[in-house]
């Protein structure tokens, strides 16, 4: 997650050539930078969809990676808002803004046209998971390690919703946001780990510990409320088993940290799914 700082390109692009200055702003403030939230967007989506498919969920996958992209904008809106200040790349931010949410409405509107399902139930919980990491990016406080988990677990939230529009049970729909949970807890904090010891700062070994242990105690809760994600939680044990054994050597480049993770991330949601659908 990242902070929205100001760019000396966002000030002094006033008096640059208008096209490259409009492209790198746009650049800025419509991209996002976390490239591991791509991952963590991806997963809830995907299980979701593979166990519960349904053109309602379809609608809200997409409408959860058009959330994730509004959040970038979102973020400097918020920012200079907050410093009371109106720069070039603000204007820009909100009209990205405005054309993402206008297309997230309008998905759900679609969702909501084809499923009249209680879908929206996990929303209570997302919500205000939601509203804390942005209190923390409206302070230019997102890459700490609190918003980073709420923003990665209320994103897991999206698997709940996706299964409920898919009439799925509300069991279901919640084991497999805790598996998820779970997922995001462990990795978001070794990944903050390898990348920590990657920039010479001292690692984190107690934390590390702490995530672990406590995605070990949500994952185990999970088949307790739904029998059949039994192998996705073995699943997440299995992907701490290899960090742990992965952590022991010297951190590699942030961008094999990220390709690792990414693939740990699908295989917990393929075992999820297989043992779901075969239970």
């Amino acid at each position: 997650m990242s902070s929205s700082t100001v760019h000396p390109g966002d000030i002094a692009g006033a008096g640059a050539p208008p096209a490259p200055g409009r492209r790198s702003t746009l650049r800025s403030v419509a991209l996002p930078t976390e490239h591991g939230g791509w991952g963590l967007t991806l997963e809830p989506v995907l299980l979701g969809l593979l166990l519960r498919w349904s053109g309602a969920g379809l609608c809200l996958g997409v409408a959860a990676f058009v959330a994730f992209m509004a959040r970038t904008p979102l973020k400097v809106v918020l920012v200079d808002a907050r410093r009371r200040r109106v720069l070039p790349r603000t204007r820009v931010a909100q009209r990205v803004l405005a054309a993402e949410a206008m297309l997230l409405s309008l998905l759900v509107a679609a969702a909501l046209v084809l499923e009249a399902s209680a879908f929206w139930m996990p929303l209570v919980v997302i919500v205000p998971l939601v509203l804390v990491e942005l209190w923390f990016d409206m302070r230019s406080r997102g890459r700490r390690l609190v918003p980073e988990l709420v923003g990665a677990i209320g994103m897991g939230g999206v698997v709940a919703v996706i299964v409920l529009a898919g009439d799925g049970s509300g069991r279901l729909a919640v084991a497999c946001w805790m598996i998820l949970a779970a997922r995001a807890v462990t990795a978001i904090v070794a990944v903050r780990d390898q990348v920590g010891r990657l920039h010479g700062r001292p690692g984190t070994p107690r934390l590390v510990l702490a995530a672990d242990l406590t995605a070990v105690a949500i994952t185990a809760c999970a088949p307790v409320v739904d029998q059949s994600t039994t192998v996705g939680a073995i699943a997440v044990v299995v992907a701490i088993a290899i960090q742990r054994g992965l952590n022991v050597r010297p951190s590699p480049r942030a961008v094999v940290i990220g390709v690792r993770q990414t693939l740990l991330g699908l295989v917990v949601v393929a075992a999820t799914a297989t043992g779901v659908l075969w239970a």
